[in-house]
């Protein structure tokens, strides 16, 4: 294992870099400013930034929020969210075409698509018209036991109601606080028997997603060994790198603040 201080000191080894949002260039509250910089610095030496998020809303609301919290645009050169990689799977009909919505109203944006492959019409309906779940995160930010919804979870169980995860996450720290994430409830789900599909990191498509995104970018295909992922979510950045074979960069001021004392943002 390497200490790095700074994403300059290694930099000059990637031509890309895949980026976590929440926790590595901001907490909810504030803008990280040097993570940001960081990155700016690297697009002006011809690397390509890609923001790889879990956050559960389409990349236009995420960018919204970025600039809200003074991390400029010169940072990225695009954002691909969980939200996004999870959509090709709702309007498929994964989680069929009437479905109840866990999560707080401000992700309904998460049902609209005016993209080309939204070949299904999806129906937001409540949960005894549902053929299946959508999970964008819980219905109030401030709860923290997961088993409030223990009960109708068994109920959708025994219904065989698929459940489509927007947000593999568990926790995410809002400033100082700590909250609960999509991927808490979904957890729930399957140690109660139920078939959960993720689509964030770390599984495969979020990533799959992010290299058509770079072959689009830079109309050259970059080599895995020339990406460099990096986050503080050792079950999804780092876990999702190490299945995808690409390099990564842990963020030990993040998640997991507590256990690791070394090392800056970037």
């Amino acid at each position: 294992m390497q200490i790095i201080e700074h994403l300059s000191d290694i930099s000059n080894q990637y031509d890309a870099i895949f980026c976590d949002v929440w926790g590595c260039i901001h907490n909810g509250v504030e803008g990280f400013n040097e993570a940001a910089q960081a990155l700016t610095e690297f697009r002006s030496q011809n690397g390509i930034s890609l923001l790889l998020t879990n956050a559960p809303r389409p990349w236009q609301n995420v960018a919204i929020q970025l600039l809200q919290l003074g991390i400029p645009q010169s940072s990225w050169d695009a954002i691909i969210t969980s939200g996004d990689a999870t959509k090709f799977a709702l309007f498929e009909g994964h989680a069929g075409q009437r479905v109840f919505h866990i999560g707080p109203e401000r992700d309904a944006g998460f049902f609209e698509s005016a993209e080309p492959w939204h070949i299904a019409q999806i129906e937001r309906v409540n949960f005894e018209a549902a053929e299946g779940i959508v999970c964008t995160g819980l219905f109030d930010d401030a709860c923290t036991d997961t088993q409030h919804y223990r009960e109708m979870f068994e109920q959708a169980v025994a219904l065989d109601m698929p459940f489509l995860c927007a947000n593999p996450d568990l926790i995410v720290d809002r400033g100082h606080c700590r909250e609960l994430c999509a991927g808490a409830l979904a957890k729930l789900y399957r140690s109660i028997g139920g078939r959960v599909f993720m689509h964030g990191k770390p599984w495969p498509a979020i990533y799959q997603l992010a290299i058509r995104k770079i072959s689009e970018l830079t109309a050259k295909n970059i080599p895995k060994h020339r990406i460099l992922c990096i986050g503080d979510g050792v079950e999804t950045d780092i876990k999702g790198a190490n299945a995808q074979s690409l390099p990564s960069l842990f963020v030990s001021e993040g998640l997991c603040r507590d256990q690791f004392k070394i090392g800056d943002r970037l």
